[in-house]
């Protein structure tokens, strides 16, 4: 067993230059939207309730601010309409044509505050997250407005992967001595088995980890999935970290999520849940996440490893939430994170208790 105070190890795989040691020992870091209308507050709660600063999005805002309205901003052949709606002209698409990514628009309004707030407040140096939405999920959109198969995927693919690189030059810019984690999000991954899925799982690993190779060897790079996704499919596609609701589940995974951990990846533990009632304390979600945990390490994950390779996160966006319920949530995010942090919960978890 290693000790709970080793390095982390130096991650391998297609994306091993980046570190994730600035992403890890239980700190707390946001999920998917906000349901702030105010750009401006909605920065100053990323920073302030998350112990990783994240860059906000706000579809509540704007539904220009959602996440497939963010990637399709600029698409030829793509116009946005009313409330998040948009419309296709097969004619005007074109598979590999340049993309700028619009960070000055209504679209990126919570990353334009972000960068605002970062320079008054001097964030530089401090570890930063941003999320974008991953072509297998664009890719499952644009199908699903009419583009066929083959050339929906080879468009998202495209779409992210201009968009995430002209986003990350902008945050090393503004931010150069800040490390980044780019989090890939990707719902559909929840149906990417099942045999009426319009692409191959191979096919979507390769469109995933494309994507995030375009951000380039310093950033460091993950997949997020709110639902019950193949943990062994979204490893296929070489992320850092890991980002999963805690759910017993996972146990299925252990094997998987061992090798993940002992080759240096961090597990981003979904474990503050953002439906149904939110309890006041936080030892119920305590609780949870070591019970996840005491089984994992029954089936032999490594005890030190699970505890200082991790981030603690909601389960899910919380755009549809009040601000003050999105605030509660944060804040239980960063007392859970702490606890992981602090406990010594090595010897409590390699006996199973």
């Amino acid at each position: 067993m290693t000790s709970p105070n080793a390095p982390i190890p130096a991650p391998v795989g297609a994306h091993a230059p980046a570190s994730v040691a600035a992403f890890a020992n239980g700190k707390s870091v946001g999920i998917g939207s906000l349901p702030h209308r105010d750009a401006a507050a909605a920065a100053a709660f990323s920073v302030a309730e998350f112990d990783i600063a994240t860059v906000p999005s706000l579809p509540t805002r704007s539904p220009a601010e959602g996440m497939i309205a963010q990637a399709i901003a600029g698409l030829p052949g793509v116009s946005l309409g009313q409330y998040g709606s948009f419309a296709i002209d097969p004619v005007g698409l074109t598979v590999d044509v340049p993309i700028t990514t619009g960070l000055g628009t209504d679209a990126f309004a919570g990353l334009t505050a972000f960068l605002d707030l970062a320079a008054k407040i001097n964030l530089d140096g401090q570890p930063i997250k941003w999320q974008f939405v991953g072509p297998v999920t664009l890719g499952v959109a644009l199908q699903r407005a009419g583009v066929r198969n083959a050339q929906a995927f080879s468009i998202a693919a495209n779409a992210v992967r201009h968009h995430v690189s002209q986003i990350a030059d902008a945050l090393r810019e503004a931010l150069p001595n800040s490390p980044q984690l780019l989090l890939l999000d990707e719902p559909w991954m929840t149906e990417l088995m099942s045999p009426d899925f319009p692409i191959p799982p191979d096919v979507a690993v390769d469109l995933v980890s494309t994507g995030m190779a375009a951000v380039g060897p310093d950033v460091a790079v993950g997949v997020h999935c709110c639902g019950r996704a193949d943990i062994a499919t979204m490893l296929e596609t070489g992320p850092q970290v890991l980002s999963i609701s805690a759910s017993t589940d996972l146990v299925d995974y252990a094997g998987y999520i061992g090798r993940f951990l002992d080759t240096g990846g961090v597990v981003a533990w979904g474990a503050i849940p953002t439906t149904g009632p939110i309890t006041v304390r936080v030892d119920r979600y305590w609780n949870q996440l070591s019970d996840v945990w005491c089984q994992l390490v029954e089936r032999g994950v490594d005890a030190g490893r699970i505890r200082r390779q991790s981030l603690v996160t909601p389960e899910c966006g919380l755009s549809r939430h009040q601000v003050s319920s999105a605030r509660k949530v944060a804040r239980l995010a960063s007392e859970l994170g702490h606890k992981v942090s602090t406990q010594a919960t090595s010897s409590k978890l390699a006996l199973g208790a």
